[in-house]
């Protein structure tokens, strides 16, 4: 028996988006299929689908947007949002939510998990728009209820988590601090400063910078009034946590000097590492923790294109130049596409200039003390690390890595602090079910099968 399942409408942007599942068949076939629903994801579904060809657009989440846009399921659409919500919803695009990706059997096919089971994704050309997350680096007390990523903590607030009257400190590193510092504050809690890691120097060369971005300069503005009152420190990071059973206070270093303070959250996240676990499962070349594209987004892979953060980070205008010039290039349409190539200089120059500003200082390599966890998944403290000279030996030896989030919070971190370097994975590069797991095996013995006897699999 075949069941149909559909999703109820979600409103983004005060339009309908419709929520596909498989149906009749788990097997789905596109001429351009996009993996990732943020903004480049979005931009990149609605300029392919302008060109005529059969377009997918795939996303983990239960609806699209990514973070940037999640609340705009709220009806707080941005412009942004839903220009792109408008140009999606109104297209031929199929709409694939809730599913996630985990495997690459062979060329040209994609498996994906939903409520419903397995998923076979097949594509003629491919884009990858997989966005970023959080960098955290460990510290003592990192691991206490309440401590928590700063874009973490957004999501949870826009999730229901009530914060009205609660205090915050915002620490880290990156234009994501002041951001989410407004937003919390606009939704009831007291920030009680800022703490940001980079100095004042690299801060003031950076709005000197910026003066070349007028709609920057715009955000900045509006993003300082509405956190006037608010302290900000600079080449200040937090040291420790404290409390019991959870976080009660945290140790801020403010250019050398350690103070206290009782606090509710804390929200700390030092800027943004790519995603990239599936452009490396289908082969991309990576190049200091990005994916190397050409002008036209193509990778070293023929077929297969990336735009947005997993290319360097660069913010929303980045995303969705990019987006619009993957998509376009992969509906074959690149006069179109060679056409916003100004438009992606100007914005590649931006994401120089945040690499530059944001840069991690050196100090914050020793945070952690001995009995510090680094990976929360398998409860491997720092000591234990600190003996191995790789990150292949330390997982080897240790599990560091092995768990659930399989190494997405503690391989940036090791990278950071001890220099370790990891360019190959393995699948599943999220957890699935082991009946997708058994699918799998089946679907790779079978193609092996048919390309030995020279059919088609």
């Amino acid at each position: 028996m075949v069941v149909r399942t559909a999703e109820a409408a979600r409103s983004f942007a005060n339009l309908v988006w419709t929520s596909e599942r498989m149906s009749n068949s788990s097997e789905k076939k596109f001429d351009v299929l996009v993996v990732g629903g943020g903004p480049a994801g979005l931009a990149a579904a609605a300029r392919a689908a302008e060109c005529g060809v059969r377009v997918g657009i795939v996303d983990d989440n239960p609806a699209f947007g990514g973070q940037i846009w999640r609340e705009s399921l709220e009806g707080g659409a941005s412009a942004d949002a839903a220009k792109w919500g408008s140009l999606l919803s109104s297209s031929a695009v199929t709409k694939l939510s809730g599913m996630r990706v985990f495997d690459q059997p062979e060329p040209g096919v994609l498996l994906a998990e939903d409520e419903s089971g397995l998923r076979e994704l097949r594509y003629a050309k491919l884009i990858l728009a997989t966005g970023a997350r959080e960098r955290f680096l460990p510290f003592p007390g990192w691991t206490l209820p309440n401590v928590m990523g700063a874009g973490g903590l957004q999501a949870m607030v826009k999730a229901g988590l009530p914060i009205r009257g609660k205090s915050v400190i915002v620490a880290g590193t990156g234009p994501l601090l002041p951001a989410v510092a407004a937003y919390l504050r606009k939704r009831g809690a007291t920030i009680l400063r800022i703490c940001e890691q980079a100095s004042w120097t690299s801060l003031a060369k950076f709005g000197a910078a910026v003066a070349a971005y007028p709609g920057k300069i715009a955000q900045a503005l509006q993003l300082k009034r509405e956190l006037t009152g608010t302290p900000f420190e600079a080449s200040a990071w937090p040291i420790a946590a404290h409390g019991r059973p959870q976080l009660e206070s945290v140790t801020i270093s403010q250019r050398g000097k350690m103070e206290s303070f009782a606090c509710n959250y804390l929200a700390c996240g030092f800027h943004l590492v790519p995603n990239i676990e599936l452009p490396l499962l289908v082969g991309c070349q990576i190049t200091d923790g990005f994916v190397q594209v050409d002008e036209m987004q193509r990778t070293s892979v023929d077929g297969i294109f990336c735009a947005g953060e997993p290319t360097s980070i660069g913010g929303l205008e980045q995303a969705l130049v990019e987006g619009q010039i993957a998509g376009l290039a992969a509906a074959g349409e690149f006069a179109k596409a060679q056409s916003m190539s100004g438009k992606r200089r100007r914005a590649k120059r931006f994401a120089k200039l945040l690499d530059r500003t944001f840069r991690l200082r050196s100090e914050l390599k020793h945070l952690a003390a001995g009995e510090t966890i680094i990976c929360r998944c398998e409860d491997i403290v720092y000591s234990r690390l600190q003996e191995y000279t790789s990150w292949r030996t330390a997982k080897l030896q240790t599990r560091c890595g092995m768990g659930p989030c399989q190494g997405r919070v503690c391989r940036p971190a090791t990278q950071f602090i001890f220099g370790w370097n990891s360019d190959s994975i393995r699948p599943p590069i999220f957890p699935a079910r082991i009946d997708s797991l058994s699918a799998t095996v089946v679907h790779t013995n079978e193609a092996a099968e048919s390309a030995m006897s020279g059919g088609t699999a």
